[in-house]
């Protein structure tokens, strides 16, 4: 099932799918980094690095934005 966009594009079912998944992964990928940045996970190179818990704490703020951007359209 097709529906018009605002661009005269088309937008199809997998493509309304597409954002939300995304946004749910990058919160996911995002809360593990954030957490085994600040030490709280262990087990990899990743654990204790500020450099992953900026990363992390990116992905979540993207993640999280995506997921309310998409639900507002909705």
């Amino acid at each position: 099932m097709e529906r018009a966009a605002a661009g005269g594009g088309r937008i199809t079912t997998m493509t309304r799918w597409i954002a939300p998944v995304l946004g749910v992964l990058l919160v996911a990928f995002g809360g593990l980094w954030t957490l085994q940045g600040l030490g709280l996970v262990g087990g990899s190179f990743m654990t204790g690095s500020r450099l992953w818990l900026v990363i992390g704490l990116v992905l979540v703020i993207a993640g999280v934005a995506l997921l309310l951007r998409r639900r507002r359209r909705a």
